[in-house]
């Protein structure tokens, strides 16, 4: 048997081959029975922080309920989205596996409250962002291995965790994530091109899990009903031809169909566009897509109406409803508080934790407590707010 690995599926020229990558920050011997970017997605996998996406709310605080999603399983939902379209255009469907399921490691507690909270407290400390979070998660908080900090992943993965959201362009008057800006100076990551192919897949396919799952979860949750969704492009023509061709069903099922069915419609129009913009680019390496002037993945004009519009009526009806207005307001309150108190007083952080602290207020120490607050799950949030502001509560 040869050592050298080879895929087990057919990759296109401007896919990413693992052949191809340009590696690991450290040197490492390559696997026989896997290739660079498998491994890179088991890295996270088996990563403490992955794990903790199982506590850390995707909308609803993880408390409210247990069918709510979470930012694991948005997570895996967006894997199989990103795997399955990656493997219809021959792309590698690891890398875009992997990207996926990393994408949501920096999210603090809470959801977007917990990071408008960290951003609001981090303003005069060096700021908070979610995607610099990320690669600072990936290559030094995680402490797995004997011989360097963090996962040690490759290039590609790096690259696509960093520009989730497109190029990094820092104008001067808004300054790359200082996370991004530090680790850029270790290894370039291009930061002003477009991430490669399996990238761009992943982030569209976080796209289409978010509103349809979002969906999903405000209609269980009471936040409005089918009724109202009747004049939702693309949403209402579906759920009305579900309960036209299954009157019978109840609506649990109703929903489960409707949903699957919006899934699939807009994961076949990013497939059908992304191919559309790939014939005309005609790339002859993923290097050609990263030196595009825009995005290969995306959706149809017609699509992106579409979506835009669903986006709309989910700020309008689920995001700014009160009741989540409540639990998100407590959410912001946790954190704020939590930053606030362990900055002044980093004696009173894990014992793990204090050590690497500096001075009361300084910016070392509120850079520390970011990264702790910023990992915790919402359970533990509350329990740790419990612990510190609760004079009735145990300190420990």
């Amino acid at each position: 048997m040869s050592d050298a690995w080879i895929p087990p599926f057919r990759l296109a020229a401007y896919a990413s081959h693992e052949a191809a990558s340009r590696g690991r920050l450290h040197a490492e011997p390559e696997s026989r029975t896997r290739g660079c970017f498998q491994r890179d997605r088991d890295r996270i996998i088996h990563a403490a922080a992955f794990r903790r996406l199982a506590y850390k709310t995707q909308v609803f605080v993880n408390h409210e309920g247990d069918f709510f999603r979470t930012r694991l399983t948005h997570s895996l939902e967006v894997a199989q989205i990103a795997r399955s379209v990656c493997r219809y255009l021959d792309l590698n469907e690891d890398l875009g596996e992997a990207l996926a399921l990393a994408h949501d490691l920096g999210h603090p507690p809470f959801g977007h409250a917990g990071e408008d909270a960290l951003k609001e407290v981090m303003e005069a400390f060096g700021g908070f962002d979610h995607n610099a979070q990320s690669l600072r998660v990936v290559t030094q908080l995680e402490a797995r291995y004997a011989g360097w900090n963090g996962l040690n992943l490759t290039w590609e993965t790096l690259e696509g965790v960093v520009k989730h959201n497109g190029p990094l362009i820092s104008t001067g008057k808004e300054e790359l994530p200082r996370a991004i800006a530090a680790y850029a100076e270790l290894q370039d990551l291009e930061l002003h091109t477009y991430a490669g192919p399996e990238a761009q897949i992943a982030a569209m396919s976080d796209d289409i899990a978010y509103n349809n799952h979002d969906i999903d979860d405000g209609l269980r949750a009471g936040l409005f009903s089918i009724d109202d969704l009747a004049d939702v492009p693309l949403v209402g023509p579906i759920f009305a031809d579900v309960a036209a061709e299954f009157a019978d069903l109840d609506a649990s099922r109703r929903i489960h169909e409707a949903v699957r069915r919006l899934i699939g419609a807009m994961a076949d129009d990013l497939i059908k566009e992304t191919a559309r913009r790939l014939a005309d680019l005609a790339p002859k390496s993923a290097d050609d897509i990263r030196a595009h002037d825009r995005p290969v993945a995306g959706f149809s004009e017609e699509m992106r109406n579409h979506d835009a519009l669903i986006k709309k009526f989910l700020f309008e009806n689920m995001y700014r409803h009160y009741k989540l207005n409540r639990m998100t307001s407590k959410g912001r309150r946790v954190v704020r508080d939590l930053f606030h108190l362990l900055v002044a007083e980093p004696e009173c952080l894990p014992t793990e934790w204090r050590g690497d602290a500096g001075a009361p207020g300084s910016e070392q120490t509120a850079q520390l407590v970011a990264d702790y607050v910023g990992g915790m799950t919402d359970r533990f949030a509350l329990d740790e707010h419990r612990r510190l502001f609760d004079l009735h509560s145990r300190s420990s």
